[in-house]
């Protein structure tokens, strides 16, 4: 009795999840396909080319659940990859990797500092911040690519332990470490609270400036790191690569489940969210599906998706 019980908590569970019912839906449809999907080639390199976006995620997931966004991940990416690269030529591997990371915990910082303690627009000022950022990287590399001449750098981003690639260690990591935050932390249950009711939350006790904040000082070293890991992989700092990468990064966190309105959400969320971009890249891709269809069908999901999700939410608030 009790093991049904728990199954069908289960399912009620996994139902809520439309990105989990999407992934279901993928998976089952690319059995039927021939494709090779199901090897453990492809599935371990589709993990490995969504790790640096799971990272981003993993970050931006404490700023929307606090009731905030950062739209500067895909500027403060590019511009610490520039500068891990840059810095090789002059100093050791390690000491370059760090300053990068904090050069994103700094942007993370600004941000903090004019969207919670000056209260402006999150929405508005990272997407500013991350205009900047590109322009300074275009001025750092003069709108070329920079190639890194550090082998040991370019093995962190495409090597791999036991066969399992770095970059899906390092995301698991910052999986678990994020995770821990969120869920086990008084700093993470009051992320949750800010996002919630952000009046109810100050005059409970809490420090909502220096949380908040910290949220984003956290995102912004999450993109940096992220930019590193990308510059390795790729071997190169360009200012290109974060183009696209925000809105991505906060569409995928928010067909996850984790809420703009803040204080829903999680890290697990975002991180199936950000694995339906994947599959469905990865499965478009090995059913040769042109670039064209690919945009138009993943435009498709995202609506449906949240079609889904706010369809759902009516019903049960006609239904009290």
């Amino acid at each position: 009795m009790n093991l049904k019980a728990s199954g069908a908590s289960l399912l009620k569970v996994a139902t809520r999840q439309k990105a989990f019912i999407a992934i279901v839906i993928m998976l089952v449809g690319m059995l039927f396909s021939h494709s090779g999907f199901y090897t453990a080639y492809n599935l371990l390199d589709m993990l490995n080319s969504t790790s640096i976006l799971l990272i981003l995620a993993f970050g931006v997931t404490l700023t929307i659940v606090s009731g905030g966004c950062d739209l500067s991940i895909g500027g403060t990416l590019v511009v610490s990859g520039i500068v891990a690269v840059k810095l090789l030529n002059v100093m050791p591997m390690w000491p370059a990797i760090i300053i990068a990371v904090a050069i994103g915990a700094v942007v993370g910082f600004v941000n903090g500092f004019l969207a919670v303690h000056q209260k402006t627009e999150p929405f508005i000022i990272t997407l500013g911040t991350g205009l900047l950022l590109v322009g300074i990287a275009q001025q750092l590399t003069d709108a070329h690519p920079i190639p890194a001449t550090n082998p040991d750098f370019m093995m962190i981003g495409n090597g791999d332990f036991h066969g399992v690639p770095n970059l899906v260690i390092i995301m698991a990591v910052c999986f678990v470490a994020s995770y821990v935050l969120m869920r086990f932390t008084a700093f993470g249950r009051n992320l949750y609270a800010i996002g919630g009711d952000y009046e109810v939350a100050r005059y409970s006790g809490i420090n909502v400036i220096r949380t908040k904040w910290l949220a984003f000082v956290i995102s912004g070293a999450a993109a940096g790191l992220a930019g590193v890991l990308l510059s390795s992989k790729l071997n190169t700092g360009s200012a290109v690569y974060g183009e696209t990468t925000a809105l991505v990064v906060n569409c995928g966190v928010v067909v996850g489940g984790t809420s703009f309105a803040g204080g829903i959400g999680g890290i697990p969320q975002s991180a199936l969210g950000l694995l339906v971009f994947g599959l469905l890249d990865n499965s478009m891709n090995m059913l040769g599906i042109t670039s064209y269809y690919q945009v138009l069908l993943k435009g498709g999901a995202i609506v449906a998706i949240i079609w889904l999700d706010c369809f759902n939410q009516k019903r049960k608030r006609e239904a009290v």
